[in-house]
């Protein structure tokens, strides 16, 4: 049996801070795609790239009724894969859609979105985790701060930083109504977080994050040292963010709902192991272990 060595340790008695040891864009410079060659060397270097318009102006509303079909829909309520809010008991997230919705399943196949993932991991890809996310006006809550790999990571077993996100807006992002946070830079220092993950951890971390949060000192200090930049845009806009990216979310107390669709794309050569933190796998609707590659 081989041993996969972990290079990001996390979850141990004390917070540690190590440099990345992985690339951040493992595709060549000069590799076709819809990604500028100048666009990639600013995700390199801010691990992040925002684009105004991913998905044109009419075709926003096919999605946002989708969205609003599987929300209101008694039996995906009732399924596992969605998370309730504690608070209001209204739906936080539905996960896997992919699977559920083929609306959601030819976006994740569009080339304007699998195709970036492709550049930017360098190889053929799979969908590690898909959700939407619904942020209701007055009073829904937000993400804390954190970094996806180190609970993909800890929790999940994936080995490497060659994964990346891409948040697709339906809904307009305004300053005010609980945005995508990003500290510029911060995904090339790994925080490994204090403290043993619970069994069953996701249960009560997709509502409220407690296990894999850093301290505010290194908050503090990462913030003090990257900045944090607050991403705005009109529906159709979208985000693509490096795996180890510091990144949070405020609460919505605005009227006005903020919704996404957010797909997780990992390299079919970075294929899930055993957690390296945690007693058991999260479920296979969080944490993919179907590694066929999108066609």
């Amino acid at each position: 049996m081989t041993t996969i060595t972990d290079l990001y340790p996390s979850r141990g008695p004390a917070e540690v801070s190590v440099p990345r040891k992985d690339p951040v864009v493992w595709g060549s410079p000069d590799t076709p795609g819809p990604i500028a060659a100048a666009e990639l060397q600013s995700f390199e270097r801010d691990g992040f790239l925002a684009i105004d318009q991913l998905i044109a102006p009419d075709e926003v509303p096919t999605y946002r009724q989708e969205l609003d079909r599987l929300v209101a829909d008694p039996r995906i309520r009732e399924d596992e894969r969605s998370i309730v809010e504690p608070k209001s008991k209204e739906i936080r997230s539905v996960f896997e859609v992919h699977k559920i919705s083929e609306v959601f399943a030819q976006l994740v196949r569009d080339e304007r979105v699998v195709g970036r993932a492709r550049q930017i991991l360098g190889s053929d890809v799979y969908v590690h985790q898909s959700r939407i996310n619904v942020k209701p006006g007055f009073g829904a809550s937000g993400f804390y701060w954190h970094s996806d790999f180190e609970t993909w990571h800890a929790e999940d077993g994936l080995p490497n930083m060659r994964t990346v996100s891409v948040s697709i807006a339906l809904t307009e992002n305004y300053d005010t109504n609980g945005g995508l946070m990003i500290m510029p830079g911060s995904h090339r220092t790994f925080l490994g977080c204090a403290g043993e993950t619970p069994k069953d951890n996701y249960k009560q971390s997709l509502q409220m994050q407690d296990a894999g949060t850093p301290s505010d000192e290194a908050l503090t200090a990462m913030a003090s040292n990257y900045g944090i930049k607050l991403f705005t845009g009109k529906a159709g806009s979208a985000t693509w963010f490096d795996c180890n990216c510091m990144h949070g979310s405020g609460d919505n107390i605005t009227p006005f709902p903020r919704s996404n669709v957010f797909i997780v794309f990992n390299s079919v050569e970075n294929a899930a192991v055993e957690p390296f933190a945690a007693p058991v796998r999260r479920p296979e609707f969080i944490g993919a272990r179907d590694f066929t590659p999108v066609k």
